[in-house]
């Protein structure tokens, strides 16, 4: 018999987290409606502005071998310089009233990875990172990943309460552990799980908490802006990494994944000038750098306004899906006492509420019921970080895949489970 293979440490925390189970479970109901799965619209893909880009790129011997070489680890000067006038327009500002330079912006492979590495050079085991209640699970994975341990901060339909931040961070100066907070992660818009996007007068607040409790060390803001650009109506409001005004403790992310597209999957990252040296070791160290040829299908898409034109598109698509998803949960579930939803402003997802006694996670009669009526959703106590008790009476719902008929028939279908479970 042979010697067992010993993991790392690592590799042990890594285990059983929620998205490995979602995915199991998408693969084994395939014949169900999902509204669980994050996933794009297939139709908003850009097939054939891919094709006319993708020619582009390669249409010279020199085009074509630089698309084709290796890269840099931040990724090539090119796309930055675009990306640094892309974000000046998100904000409003012309280039020469920023003091951000395109040295200090990384390119990534979506946002996911800076979400990564950032955990991994900041957070040492048992630091305490900040998050909002619920929060992004695939990221509350990146600080079980490295041992670091999640706080939840107070939410509502305002985003997270930078008073219940400052509450928090007061115990934690008292309890003697002000010195373990690295991070307070913030989703600023349109937040996967919820939808909720932070308020103006939210966004100011939370970077000031920030600055004053770095006492003994600067605390950072981790932004992700992953739906900025899936913005279908209400206020259009500046990053926090604006309300940063010495631009020094907000790490900005964001990501095409979502406007563009998943499969070429590039990302990008604005941050502070001490940590682009940090942050680029630890990404050469996996990668030497992000898909050089899908950086270049990027910059080609954002240099001549094909980008503007196809994200138009997009929106208008997922408005639709969205509006679909609201009025069905008006026609199926407005007589339900005890359930409410989200009205989000942009994104992928609705959050319900349901009755506190009606448990939603995967071992309850409610899943196996939506199950057998042929529809899915993802229990909202996986998005809930370092909680032992965590709410379970509630669930995201993504229109991001179906149609709006889909969406319609998913809807009625859960709410007939919702309705046998309550009786």
């Amino acid at each position: 018999m042979s010697s067992p293979i010993l993991l790392s440490q690592r590799s042990h925390q890594a285990r059983d987290l929620p998205i490995s189970f979602l995915m199991q479970q998408a693969v084994e109901n395939r014949d169900c409606l999902s509204l669980a799965a994050g996933l794009v619209d297939p139709d908003t893909l850009p097939v054939n502005v891919t094709k006319e880009v993708v020619a582009r790129v390669l249409a010279t011997k020199e085009s074509g071998n630089r698309a084709l070489q290796y890269g840099t680890t931040p990724g090539s000067e090119a796309l930055r310089e675009q990306l640094l006038k892309h974000f000046c327009k998100l904000e409003g500002l012309p280039e020469s009233q920023t003091s951000v330079s395109a040295e200090q912006i990384i390119c990534t492979t979506g946002s996911q990875q800076l979400l990564s590495i950032t955990s991994e050079i900041l957070l040492n085991p048992g630091d305490i990172c900040m998050v909002a209640g619920p929060t992004y699970f695939v990221f509350a994975g990146n600080l079980v990943g490295v041992g670091a341990r999640p706080i939840t901060v107070r939410t509502d339909e305002q985003g997270m309460d930078p008073q219940a931040l400052d509450l928090a961070l007061a115990d934690l100066n008292a309890a003697g552990q002000l010195d373990l907070v690295k991070l307070i992660y913030v989703v600023s818009y349109y937040d996967n799980p919820s939808g909720v996007c932070v308020s103006a007068e939210r966004r100011k607040a939370i970077v000031d908490v920030a600055k004053k409790w770095s006492r003994n060390h600067r605390i950072m803001v981790l932004e992700d802006a992953a739906y900025r650009e899936l913005h279908y109506d209400g206020p259009e409001l500046p990053s926090l990494w604006s309300y940063d005004d010495t631009q020094s403790y907000v790490i900005y992310t964001q990501t095409f994944s979502k406007t563009v597209s998943p499969g070429i999957r590039v990302g990008f990252g604005i941050v502070p000038q001490e940590l682009v040296a940090p942050i680029c070791e630890r990404k050469g160290n996996e990668d030497f750098g992000s898909a050089n040829f899908n950086q270049a299908i990027i910059q080609e898409v954002l240099s001549d306004g094909l980008y503007a034109e196809h994200l138009e598109k997009v929106k208008a698509s997922y408005r639709r899906k969205r509006d679909a998803m609201l009025e069905a949960a008006d026609q199926y579930f407005s007589d339900l006492d005890g359930v409410s939803w989200v009205h989000p402003h942009g994104g992928l997802y609705v959050w319900m509420s349901l009755p506190k006694e009606v448990v939603t996670d995967f071992r309850s009669p409610l899943f196996q019921e939506a199950v057998n009526k042929g529809v899915m959703y993802v229990p909202g106590s996986f998005a809930y970080a370092g909680l032992e008790m965590p709410p379970n009476h509630q669930m995201r719902l993504s229109y991001g895949v179906l149609d709006p008929a889909g969406i319609n028939e998913g809807m009625r279908r859960l709410a007939e489970s919702v309705r046998v479970v309550l009786r």
